[in-house]
């Protein structure tokens, strides 16, 4: 599973790069660039109402494989496009990014169920999320790579390709991946009823919002990420090569951050708050320098720096979410958490991507970044109560 997740994951970056290129070479537009990234990450907020009770009802090891192949068949839409049909690389985007939105929450959802302990499940955790980083560093450095090298019609090609991988690798899968369903738990998919158990759920437990709106706070800024590509382009007059440094940049800080900060937050979910409270403040900080660096690789430096702080965030709130959520309600728990916050980093992206229109990219960046660092103070503040709660055992 660790193995089939990350070769998806290379994908999903290979043709990130290639397509923000495109879209840029073809349209000089930096709110179209904004709006690949939306593209990435919006429908997740759209169809988690439905993936999370998929995830829940399914078989989680048939949903994977069926949604792999099916994302095969979706991307050879890329492959047709080009700079005078950039519609149908923005559609084949937008039916992948739909068609995954159960992915993450199966692969999340199936984990607890195939480790044997509390601690298996912390570092299983750690190695997910710094394996994550570590493939999208792989898969943006290929995807500028190939892209530069033999063109983009290569790189989408095989990106086709990782699909069909991950699929194999799944089917290979014989342990259980969820645990056995009543018949209760096996009815009929209600999207709008299975939804309203998982929020109910969450809002009796004051520390799944607080993990919840962590994501958030990193989130708001977000949309930064999807104009590393311009900022590579515009602010220091690379092409792809550029993008693909910045994002490799993005993925060796998520790959690190695990590893240091998931340490502390062994079976103490106070800390585990405040780390990600902290995290999420260290993004937006780093951002912010990047947004003033005086050349790419200055710029390179501080995108990981940052990504240290995001990618441990976001491997802490899904470890706290995971150990505090029972198997028959965690992939919607997972699906929501998943939606809310690729909502508010789309929102962001967009809006990203109308700043960039109005001021040089390097301003936009900057305030961005400084609204993800205020929010992560207001976060810092807001769960004092239920961090010293957690303290006293209360």
């Amino acid at each position: 599973m660790w193995i089939a997740q990350n070769i998806s994951v290379v994908g999903d970056y290979l043709t990130y790069v290639a397509l923000v290129g495109l879209v840029k070479d073809a349209t000089n537009s930096t709110f179209l660039v904004s709006l690949v990234f939306a593209a990435y990450v919006l429908p997740s907020f759209f169809f988690s109402p439905i993936a999370g009770p998929i995830v829940d009802k399914f078989d989680r090891r048939k949903t994977i494989i069926t949604i792999s192949l099916m994302q095969a068949i979706c991307g050879i839409g890329f492959v047709f496009a080009n700079e005078s049909r950039i519609w149908l690389a923005f559609l084949a985007q937008l039916v992948i990014s739909s068609l995954s939105v159960a992915i993450l929450p199966a692969f999340g959802a199936a984990l607890p169920n195939l480790v044997r302990s509390d601690e298996e499940l912390r570092q299983a955790n750690v190695l997910f999320g710094s394996s994550w980083g570590a493939m999208v560093f792989i898969g943006s450095a290929l995807g500028g790579l190939v892209s530069a090298t033999f063109g983009r019609t290569a790189t989408f090609s095989a990106d086709i390709a990782t699909f069909l991988v991950c699929a194999s690798l799944v089917w290979l899968i014989k342990a259980p991946m969820q645990e056995s369903r009543s018949s209760k738990n096996r009815e009929r998919i209600r999207p709008v009823k299975d939804m309203q158990e998982a929020i109910s759920y969450a809002k009796k437990n004051e520390v799944i919002l607080a993990l919840m709106a962590s994501r958030l706070t990193f989130a708001v800024g977000a949309g930064a990420v999807s104009q590393l590509a311009v900022l590579a382009i515009d602010a220091f007059g690379t092409g792809d090569g550029g993008s693909g440094l910045l994002l490799a940049a993005r993925g060796v800080g998520s790959a690190i951050g695990p590893f240091i900060l998931m340490r502390y937050a062994r079976k103490n979910m106070s800390r585990l708050l405040l780390l990600c409270g902290v995290a999420g403040f260290a993004w937006g900080l780093m951002y912010l320098a990047a947004s003033v660096s005086s050349s790419l690789w200055l710029a390179v430096i501080f995108i990981g720096l940052a990504h240290i702080g995001g990618g441990a965030q976001w491997t802490m709130a899904t470890y706290g979410l995971q150990a505090s959520t029972p198997d028959y309600i965690r992939g919607r728990i997972l699906a929501g958490d998943m939606g809310l916050a690729m909502l508010m980093t789309g929102s962001s992206s967009i809006a990203t991507g109308l700043l960039g229109e109005i001021f040089p990219i390097r301003i936009a960046i900057a305030i961005v970044a400084s609204i993800a660092c205020v929010a992560s103070l207001v976060y810092l503040v807001a769960t004092l109560g239920i961090r010293k709660r957690l303290i006293d055992g209360k």
